[in-house]
């Protein structure tokens, strides 16, 4: 069969099996409630000021997209750069010391858009050079077990009404181990507020010394397997799952993975109870509603699904901003922190391969120090085919979004993945580990291409597909354009939300009409 026959066969079977999202239909539920409910989200990570990944994307996206139905407000720890943001801040509250905890004032900041963010200020804790959970060198700060069982406790002091703020939450929701122990002193101090529990990456625990419990306030009631305790130390995830009216994570086969021993990191089968009784769900996170190729102020030149050719100006500009040379071929985008989770050693493994098919490579990200190096490593092998910026800058990455043909994401695994949603919106598609949010959110062949095992030959595999459907343009061309259609955004996330809210809320008040 020649090419051409080849190139016409496949783009009619994919055009045969494309339904567009937006005539897909989506489950709609209605709130039950006219009036708006108070919800105070707690988390260590907000995007608008200091953020170090996905978390404090979502913690900035997901309350101003629930705002239009809940008056939801923030919590978060008072670090240097949240105080020395230039937005005002106007002290409104305060929460006394207990156990090995300082006294802390309360400040609230508006933000432009009318989102309100209350800031725990505690200058001895938080504003120290650094990020959000280590020193400028990344060691963890010592004292992170009472920085954010601080942060939990003042939560729970402002669901009691002891934080002298008027305005009291009915809901709490709290994001990964450090307001683990959010739900947990709610239990402690008797509230009848209910909770929600995010996990959005079960590897990272908390895990803090058994003898540090007094410290922290907790009972030695809660320092058993049933509970907190996890392997002789003390977890504070495991708190938030364990005290939790409902726990919730990033994707819905996420939330079939962690109950399993491979992705469950000891937790598993802990997990597997509260999947049994129904407390346990996956919400896929979204993005907001400024990914749009057309008008994204970001980009070179912008380009939707019906005119491409916007694509062609912006990887120009990544292949001269990266060193690379002039090239007809596939260009691959690596937005990623350079961890080990993220796969970057197999992408360094699959590099060789893409530049003896005539394709080039720009990565942008930061993480661990080894990788780091391999990175700049790999761009002095390939001089002109591989680019490498250690660092992050969003105008960069929203160029290589709209320039690259492929983004490479071979994630050993992935809660949800918002860097996937974002290529899809920008016609890049995705090579990705079938894991997680990658599995719920990339269709194989269709949108993207999916590999299995977290190994070089799998991975190989799935870039050599990339690679011979970019030698097809109308084939590629419509997968661009499915990809470009798909819409992850925050309105088709919060449903679900609501409906959660809306039933905790009311299993509650028959709880308490009952006594």
């Amino acid at each position: 069969m020649s090419n051409a026959a080849v190139n016409a066969l496949a783009l009619n079977t994919l055009q045969r099996t494309f339904v567009p999202r937006s005539t897909r239909p989506i489950l709609k539920v209605s709130s039950t409630q006219d009036s708006k409910k108070k919800v105070l989200f707690v988390t260590p990570e907000f995007a608008d000021l200091i953020k170090t990944g996905g978390l404090g994307d979502v913690s900035a996206a997901l309350p101003r997209a629930l705002g239009k139905r809940h008056d939801v407000r923030l919590l978060i720890p008072g670090y240097a750069q949240v105080m020395n943001s230039g937005h005002p801040i106007r002290m409104v509250g305060r929460v006394e010391a207990d156990a090995g905890m300082p006294a802390c004032r309360i400040g609230r900041m508006d933000m432009p858009d009318g989102l309100i963010v209350y800031v725990l200020v505690c200058p001895e804790l938080y504003e120290r050079d650094g990020g959000p959970y280590g020193d400028p060198h990344g060691r963890d700060w010592p004292d992170n077990p009472v920085r954010f069982a601080r942060l939990s406790l003042a939560a729970a002091d402002i669901a009691a009404g002891h934080a002298a703020i008027s305005w009291i939450p009915e809901l709490l929701h709290a994001h990964d181990w450090p307001a683990g122990l959010v739900p947990a002193y709610a239990r402690w101090r008797g509230l009848s507020t209910p909770s929600v529990f995010t996990i959005h990456n079960l590897g990272y625990q908390g895990l803090i010394d058994m003898s540090l419990r007094h410290t922290l306030a907790i009972p030695d009631s809660a320092c058993h397997m049933e509970e907190m305790e996890f392997y002789g130390q003390l977890s504070l995830l495991k708190a938030g799952i364990a005290y939790a009216d409902h726990v919730t994570t990033v994707s819905a086969n996420y939330a079939h993975e962690i109950t399993t021993p491979e992705f469950g990191y000891g937790l598993d089968g802990f997990l597997r109870v509260k999947a049994r009784k129904g407390l346990l769900s996956g919400i896929v996170n979204g993005i907001d509603d400024s990914w749009v190729p057309r008008s994204d102020p970001h980009l070179i030149a912008g380009f939707d699904r019906n005119d491409l050719s916007g694509k062609a100006v912006n990887a120009a500009y990544v292949r001269d901003l990266f060193g690379l040379e002039p090239s007809s071929g596939p260009l691959f985008a690596v937005v990623s922190r350079l961890v080990h989770q993220k796969g970057i050693d197999l992408t360094l493994g699959v590099a060789e391969t893409i530049v003896e098919h005539g394709g080039q490579i720009a990565i942008i990200g930061c993480g661990e120090e080894h990788i780091e190096q391999a990175v700049h490593d790999l761009a002095a092998r390939f001089p002109g085919q591989v680019g490498a910026h250690v660092g992050f800058c969003e105008n960069e990455a929203r160029r290589m979004y709209a320039g690259s043909d492929f983004l490479l994401m071979p994630s050993r695994y992935e809660p949800c993945g918002l860097s996937q949603m974002y290529a899809l919106r920008y016609g890049s598609l995705p090579v990705a580990r079938r894991t997680g949010g990658l599995a719920d959110t990339v269709e194989d062949g269709l949108t993207g291409f999916l590999f299995d095992e977290p190994s070089v030959a799998s991975y190989r595999k799935a870039v050599l597909r990339a690679i011979n459907v970019y030698r097809y343009p109308d084939l590629l061309n419509a997968m661009r354009t499915r990809a470009m259609a798909t819409e992850f955004f925050w309105a088709q996330s919060i449903e679900p939300y609501d409906q959660l809210y809306h039933s905790l809320l009311l299993q509650r008040q028959v709880i308490a009409h009952i006594v």
